[in-house]
């Protein structure tokens, strides 16, 4: 295990209840006990290894679990459940992963009965983005909304949807692909599911990226260009935007008003009362969500402009393994 942190007091002898949450990602495994308010009483985080094949990944899963339940001496008669939450295409009704792109050989793994087997314990998973979605419903950004849009921007563009205090799965537990929006009428950019003019394809961390590669190239002096020592990123063009940087400042401007139209086109469909923006590029904070804020204005309609607010998320790294916990109940 990298590393983890456990709360001695929070764990009882009065046998009280609690879930663990899991946030798979190609990188790291973040695991959690969480209790029923939401708390998070023990966190780890061990490698995915994704490159050794679904079969080791699943093995450094099980071992996680089996750590958590040592370290905090749980088992199942308190742990009344565990949560996953998976970057891709998953079936939540069948507890099936259908499909991971980043990681190799995540076809059509019965994951849900694999840990079930292991544990003795119910088991849900359901796609990260989603899983995040609930845990800003419940206890981050979204607490007391009804009707929400919530997005991850990252490498790509992520969406959960809650629509009448529920969150939205679509008839193949597919719902929420913000990202292939179209943004254009067949040209645009490629963007990684083979279409071109998708809205992450224009507004993602590798789209920054490519804004700022082209400054560079045309031999333009940016702040960022002496930041990216190695390679760069959106962080280093973020940090570049805060030290006053003007190039870096009108890239996230642009990047604020692009996500900002096609949040528009969501918000006119759904009339959400709160988008909630989370993930790494959302990390930069007003430089980006003030662009975002003021396209919608100006561009979405009347009444769904009025009812709706855009705003920072809340729980931060913690909303994968705490949303998880809570699937047990959506």
């Amino acid at each position: 295990m990298l590393k983890s942190s456990y709360d001695n007091n929070s764990m009882g002898e009065d046998m009280k209840k609690y879930r663990i949450g899991v946030d798979i990602g190609g990188t790291n495994i973040k695991i959690a006990l969480v209790d029923l308010q939401g708390k998070i009483v023990y966190s780890n985080t061990t490698p995915t290894r994704a490159d050794m094949g679904y079969e080791y990944s699943i093995a450094n899963i099980k071992q996680a679990i089996a750590d958590l339940m040592k370290e905090t001496n749980s088992d199942k008669t308190t742990i009344e459940a565990i949560g996953f939450g998976f970057p891709g295409q998953v079936d939540y009704k069948e507890g099936i992963v259908r499909l991971l792109t980043n990681m190799p050989g995540w076809v059509e793994i019965p994951f849900a009965k694999i840990i079930e087997d292991e544990f003795k314990i119910p088991v849900r998973l359901d796609n990260d983005v989603r899983v995040a979605t609930l845990g800003e419903l419940k206890y981050g950004a979204g607490k007391g909304c009804e009707n929400l849009v919530c997005i991850t921007v990252g490498t790509g563009i992520g969406s959960g949807l809650v629509m009448n205090g529920k969150l939205v799965r679509g008839a193949k537990n597919a719902a929420g692909e913000i990202g292939h929006i179209k943004m254009t009428m067949g040209e645009g950019p490629l963007c990684g599911c083979g279409d071109f003019g998708c809205f992450e394809a224009y507004a993602s961390g590798p789209a920054i990226v490519a804004m700022a590669r082209d400054y560079i190239r045309g031999g333009k002096s940016s702040k960022f260009k002496e930041l990216a020592t190695e390679e760069l990123s959106p962080y280093i063009v973020a940090q570049a935007a805060l030290q006053g940087d003007v190039v870096a400042k009108q890239i996230y401007k642009k990047m604020g008003e692009i996500i900002g139209i096609g949040l528009t086109s969501v918000i006119n469909l759904l009339n959400p009362e709160r988008v909630i923006i989370g993930g790494g590029v959302a990390d930069a904070g007003d430089i980006l969500i003030d662009p975002i804020k003021d396209t919608i204005q100006r561009r979405a309609m009347p009444i769904q402009a009025a009812s709706v607010e855009i705003v920072h998320a809340q729980l931060g790294n913690t909303a994968g393994v705490i949303g998880a916990s809570l699937l047990i109940e959506s």
